[in-house]
C-alpha cells in the first residue's frame, strides 16, 4: 500500500492507503507497503477494490477509524485503496467567541493554549512584556515632547500659592481664572493611588468651589502665539467630576495680541455634563487658519477648560487637561515629561525667588546716585519676554541694604530698561543716601520672603 496526499481545491489534504492483496483478506488495517497507518473519519472515508467505488454499508464496514471490513474476500493482486481528508480535531479549532470587540487580538498563553488580548487604549502600543499573560501587553505610546500644549495640565507647579480667592488673577503655574461670583481655587492632594490614571501618581488636582450667586467661572490656559494649531483639527481631553450634576462648557479663542486682528473663538464640543466621579472628557474641533489675519505682540491660543455658566453653588475638579492635534484623545502626559521639565516651562512665565526664614539673600548690586541701586536677579531659565512689573512680594519691610547705608528699608523694587528676559536688573529706592557705585546685597531680614516675576501672556 502507499498514501498519496493531493490536496483538493479547497485546502483539504486528502489521505489515501493503497493494500495489495495476497488473496482471502476481508479486513484493511495496519499498515501499507509505506508503513503508513490506516486512521479515518468513520462516515468521511471512501473505499476502492481495483478502482470500483464500495458502497459503505453495502460493500464494507468502517466505524472504528483504523480498520475496514470487508463483505466479500479480496483475490490475488486486487488492489484495495481507502481514501479519507485529514482528521479534523475539534479542539484546535478556535471558537469565534473568543473574540469580542473589534481590535481585539489572539495571543498564547501557553504550549496550544490561546487567549483574548482586549484592544489598547488609543494611540497604546503593542509591546512584550515576559510577566503578562499571553506575553505581550499595551502600553502609552513613547514620550513626545511637545505632543501636549497644556503647560502644567497635571497641575504639579504651584509657585504662587496654593489657595486663591482674587478674580482675574493666576493660580495654579500657567492657569488663570476669572467669575462674577464669590470663588475659591485651591490645590487639593490625591489620595496615594486615587490618580484618575492607573500607575500616574499625580499629587494634586485643581478644586473651583462657587458659592452661589454670579452667573459663571472660568479657568484657563493661554498657549503662547496663535499660529500654534491654526488650520488644524484639535483634541481637547480632561478628566474632572463635580459635587453634583453639572455641566461646563469648554471654550477657545484666538487672540492676535497687541495690534493684531479681532479675537475669533468657538465651542469646543457641545458640553460636558459632570458626575461625582471622576471622568475623562474629550472633544474635537477645527481651529481655523490665520491666513489673512494680522498678528500682533503676545498672541496666544486660549484655551477655557472649567467653564461653568449657572449660578448655583459648585465645586468642580480638574486634573490632566491636554490639547494635541488630531482627532483621538491619546494617553495623558505632561508637555514636557518630567517634573523640572514643567516648572521650568511654568517658570518662562512667571518665576518666584523666596528665602524660608534668616537672612536669605536675592541678589547683589551697586549704588547709582542718591538713594538708588540696581541688583541683578537671574531667573533659573529665559523668560519669555522682560516682566511687565514686579507681581508680588511678600513685604518690602522684609528687604534690607548691606552696604555704605546697612539696615535702610527699601521704600519700592522697580525694573529699569538694562534688564533682559535671562538678565533681570531691579531698581531698589530707599530713604537716605547712598555711595554711587558702592556694592551691596538685598536680602530678607531675619524671615521669609519672597519676590514674583510676571512675564505671562
Amino acid at each position: 500500500m502507499s498514501v498519496n496526499r493531493h490536496p483538493n481545491t479547497q485546502g483539504v489534504t486528502i489521505k489515501q492507503w493503497r493494500y495489495t492483496a495476497t488473496g482471502g483478506e476481508t479486513t484493511l488495517s495496519g499498515t501499507d507497503g509505506f508503513s503508513q497507518s490506516l486512521t479515518y473519519t468513520p462516515g468521511a472515508e471512501e473505499v476502492f477494490v481495483n478502482g470500483v467505488l464500495l458502497v459503505r454499508g453495502t460493500d464494507y464496514t468502517a466505524s472504528t477509524g483504523t480498520t475496514v471490513v470487508l463483505n466479500n474476500a479480496l483475490v490475488a493482486g486486487d488492489i484495495a485503496t481507502v481514501s479519507a481528508p485529514s482528521v479534523f480535531n475539534v479542539a484546535n479549532s478556535i471558537p469565534s467567541s473568543t473574540v469580542t470587540a473589534k481590535g481585539d487580538l489572539l495571543v498564547a498563553n501557553g504550549s496550544a493554549s490561546l487567549t483574548n488580548l482586549a484592544v489598547g487604549a488609543d494611540g497604546s502600543t503593542l509591546v512584550a512584556n515576559s510577566s503578562a499573560g499571553g506575553g505581550v501587553s499595551w502600553a502609552g505610546p513613547q514620550f513626545v515632547a511637545g505632543r501636549n500644549k497644556i503647560i502644567n495640565g497635571d497641575f504639579g507647579i504651584w509657585q504662587r500659592g496654593t489657595s486663591f480667592s482674587n478674580s482675574g488673577n493666576y493660580t495654579a503655574d500657567r492657569w488663570y481664572w476669572d467669575s462674577d461670583a464669590t470663588v475659591t481655587i485651591s490645590q487639593q492632594a490625591f489620595t496615594a493611588g486615587a490618580a484618575p490614571v492607573a500607575g500616574y501618581e499625580a499629587p494634586y488636582f485643581f478644586r473651583i468651589a462657587k458659592s452661589a450667586g454670579g452667573t459663571y467661572v472660568a479657568t484657563r490656559q493661554r498657549v503662547e502665539d496663535v499660529r500654534t494649531f491654526a488650520n488644524q483639527t484639535v483634541t481637547l481631553s480632561f478628566w474632572a467630576k463635580a459635587n453634583a450634576t453639572v455641566t461646563i462648557n469648554p471654550y477657545y479663542q484666538q487672540n492676535f495680541g497687541s495690534g493684531g486682528s479681532t479675537t475669533t473663538g468657538a465651542f469646543i464640543g457641545s458640553g460636558f455634563t459632570l458626575t461625582t466621579s471622576w471622568v475623562r472628557y474629550s472633544a474635537t474641533v477645527a481651529i481655523p487658519s490665520v491666513a489673512g489675519m494680522t498678528i500682533g505682540t503676545g498672541s496666544y491660543l486660549e484655551v477655557f477648560a472649567g467653564r461653568y455658566v449657572g449660578s448655583a453653588a459648585t465645586t468642580i475638579d480638574i486634573w490632566g487637561v491636554q490639547l494635541e492635534a488630531g482627532s483621538v484623545a491619546t494617553p495623558f502626559t505632561t508637555a514636557t515629561g518630567t517634573l523640572q521639565g514643567e516648572l521650568a516651562a511654568c517658570q518662562r512665565y512667571y518665576w518666584r525667588t523666596s528665602v524660608a526664614s534668616g537672612y536669605g539673600l536675592f541678589g547683589f548690586g551697586y549704588g547709582t546716585s542718591g538713594n538708588q541701586a540696581y541688583v541683578n536677579m537671574n531667573p533659573p531659565v529665559t523668560m519669555r519676554t522682560v516682566p511687565s512689573s514686579i507681581l508680588d512680594l511678600s513685604a518690602l519691610s522684609t528687604f534690607y541694604w548691606e552696604g555704605s547705608a546697612a539696615g535702610n528699608t527699601p521704600t519700592s523694587l522697580a525694573y529699569n530698561t538694562n534688564s533682559t528676559p535671562s538678565m533681570l536688573q531691579v531698581t531698589v529706592v530707599k530713604s537716605g543716601s547712598f555711595t554711587s557705585g558702592g556694592t551691596c546685597a538685598l536680602y530678607s531680614y531675619n524671615q521669609a520672603a519672597y519676590i514674583g516675576f510676571n512675564a505671562e501672556l
